[in-house]
C-alpha cells in the first residue's frame, strides 16, 4: 500500500458523479471506503484479524398488514411511477423489492439473492426463493434513492395457505430492516389475528422500528366512522401486553387522488417524514460506525506491532541464554582436552611454550585439579569424566527446548502494516470527518461548524 495508492484511493471516493444527493454522497463514499479492493477498510482489517461489515448504501424499509391494505399502491404514490400491482384481491404474492437503479428492470429470486447478498439466509426458507423478486425503476422521487422497499404478502387468516412459513421470513426480515411500516386497512381486515401477533413478536424485538398507519382512510366514511375503525384497531391491539404503551399512535393516510377528493385527514407526508428521519439517522449510524472500526483497526494494528516488538524482546534473550548455556556446554569437554593435552608433555616442553613463569602460574591454577584427579581412583576418574560429558550434552540440549524463538515479522510485513495504520489514520479518518462536516453543513451554519 504506498503512497501512490493512498492517493488515488482518496481521489477515487471524491470523483463521484453528479445528480445525487448529499446523504446518498456520503453512503457511498463510506461503503467505498470499506470496500475498496486495494486499499479498503474491510481488507486492512482482515489483514489483523478484525472482521468488519461494510455498510449499506440504502436504509430498508419493510412493508406488512393485511391483503388489501394498500402496501403496494403507497410504493408506487412513492416512487411515482406504477411498480407493484395493485387490487382487492392479493396481488403480492411473495416478497418483492423495490429499488432504485439505472433502467427498469425485473429480477427473480435468483437474482435477488445476488443482488442483495445479505438477505441470501431467506435460501434456508423453504418454498421463499421461488417466491422473491426485485423491481429496479429509474424514479428519483423524494428520497427513493437511498430506500429500498419491501412489499410483503398481504396477511390474511382462516384457510390461507403460503407456499413459505410467512410469518418466520417476516420475523427474520424484521432483523434487517431499518423501519418496519404496518398498515391497517379499515375495511374489515385490520384486525387479522395472522397481522397483530406477527406485529406483537416483531414489537417485542424491534419496538423502535415499527410505525402503525391506518391505511386507506379515505374509503372508511364519515369521521365518526374513522374514529370508530380506529378505536377498535387500537383497542385490540391494546389487548396486547406488548403493544400497550403510552404514546401510541396511528395517522390516518391514503394515496391521494385529485379525482376523487375527500375532507379526511392525509398524514401521508408523515410517512415521507419517517423515512427521511430513518435515513438521517442511518446516515449518523454510518459515520459514527466508520469512526469506531477506524479506532478498532487501528488499535489492532498497533497490537500487532507491539507484539513484535515484545517478541523480537523476548527472541534476543532467548538467544543469549542459548549461547550462555551452548557455551558452557563447549568450555567442558575443551577443558576435559586441555587437561589431557597438558597431562601428555614434559615440564621442559611446557617452559619451551610458555616460559618459566606461565609454567609456573598454569601449576598454580592447576593444582587443586591435580589433587583431587591423584585423590581418585581410575575408575572413579573415568565416572567423572564421564559425568562432565553428559552434563555438557545436558547444557547444550537445554537452550533447544527451553529457549526457543517465536516468529516475528518480517521487515515487509512491518512496513506494511506502518502504511496500512498511516493509511486508517490519515485517509480514512480524514475522509470521515470530512464527510461528517459535509452532513452537519446541510442543517448547520457555517458560523455553527467553526464554533
Amino acid at each position: 500500500m504506498s503512497g501512490k495508492l493512498k492517493s488515488r484511493s482518496a481521489a477515487n471516493a471524491d470523483s463521484v458523479p453528479g445528480g445525487v444527493t448529499c446523504d446518498e454522497r456520503i453512503l457511498r463514499d463510506c461503503h467505498q471506503l470499506y470496500t475498496d479492493p486495494a486499499s479498503g477498510l474491510i481488507s486492512v482489517a482482515e489483514s489483523v484479524g478484525v472482521k468488519l461489515l461494510p455498510p449499506r448504501k440504502k436504509i430498508t424499509v419493510m412493508l406488512m398488514g393485511n391483503h388489501s391494505a394498500g402496501k403496494s399502491s403507497f410504493i408506487n404514490w412513492y416512487v411515482e411511477e406504477h411498480i407493484q400491482r395493485t387490487g382487492v384481491a392479493i396481488e403480492t404474492q411473495g416478497f418483492s423489492f423495490v429499488t432504485s437503479g439505472r433502467k427498469r428492470e425485473s429480477l427473480t429470486g435468483n437474482a435477488t439473492l445476488h443482488l442483495y447478498p445479505h438477505f441470501r439466509p431467506l435460501q434456508e426458507f423453504r418454498g421463499v426463493s421461488e417466491y422473491l423478486s426485485t423491481e429496479v425503476c429509474t424514479s428519483r422521487q423524494k428520497r427513493f434513492s437511498l430506500v429500498t422497499f419491501v412489499d410483503s404478502p398481504g396477511l390474511v387468516d382462516g384457510d390461507m395457505k403460503y407456499p413459505f412459513d410467512v410469518d418466520d421470513v417476516i420475523m427474520w426480515l424484521g432483523d434487517l430492516c431499518d423501519l418496519i411500516l404496518v398498515f391497517f386497512d379499515p375495511m374489515g381486515q385490520a384486525l387479522c389475528k395472522r397481522t397483530l401477533n406477527i406485529v406483537e413478536n416483531l414489537n417485542e424485538r424491534h419496538g423502535d422500528r415499527l410505525r402503525f398507519y391506518l391505511s386507506k382512510a379515505d374509503e372508511a366514511g364519515g369521521e365518526s366512522d374513522r374514529q370508530r375503525v380506529m378505536m377498535q384497531i387500537v383497542q385490540e391491539l391494546c389487548k396486547r401486553p406488548g403493544l400497550n404503551k403510552c404514546g401510541f399512535d396511528m395517522p390516518t393516510i391514503y394515496v391521494p387522488n385529485p379525482n376523487k377528493p375527500s375532507r379526511c385527514v392525509n398524514q401521508i407526508e408523515e410517512v415521507c417524514r419517517t423515512i427521511e428521519k430513518t435515513i438521517n439517522q442511518t446516515v449518523q449510524n454510518t459515520l459514527n460506525s466508520l469512526e469506531r472500526d477506524c479506532e478498532a483497526t487501528c488499535e489492532a494494528i498497533g497490537d500487532a506491532l507491539r507484539r513484535d516488538r515484545q517478541t523480537g524482546v523476548r527472541n534476543r534473550r532467548a538467544r543469549c541464554k542459548s549461547c550462555f548455556f551452548m557455551a558452557l556446554g563447549f568450555c567442558i569437554p575443551l577443558a576435559l582436552m586441555a587437561l589431557l593435552l597438558l597431562g601428555t608433555l614434559s615440564r621442559e616442553a611446557l617452559e619451551v611454550a610458555l616460559g618459566p613463569h606461565g609454567t609456573q602460574a598454569l601449576s598454580l591454577y592447576l593444582m587443586p585439579v591435580v589433587r583431587l584427579s591423584d585423590s581418585l581412583s581410575a575408575r572413579q576418574q573415568l565416572y567423572v569424566c564421564g559425568g562432565l560429558v553428559l552434563l555438557s550434552f545436558l547444557l547444550l540440549l537445554v537452550p533447544r527446548f527451553s529457549f526457543r524463538t517465536r516468529p516475528t515479522l518480517s521487515g515487509r510485513q512491518k512496513r506494511q502494516l506502518q502504511e496500512k495504520l498511516e493509511y486508517v489514520q490519515e485517509v480514512a479518518k480524514t475522509k470521515k470527518k470530512t464527510l461528517y462536516e459535509e452532513y452537519l453543513r446541510q442543517s448547520v451554519s457555517d458560523q455553527d461548524m467553526g464554533s
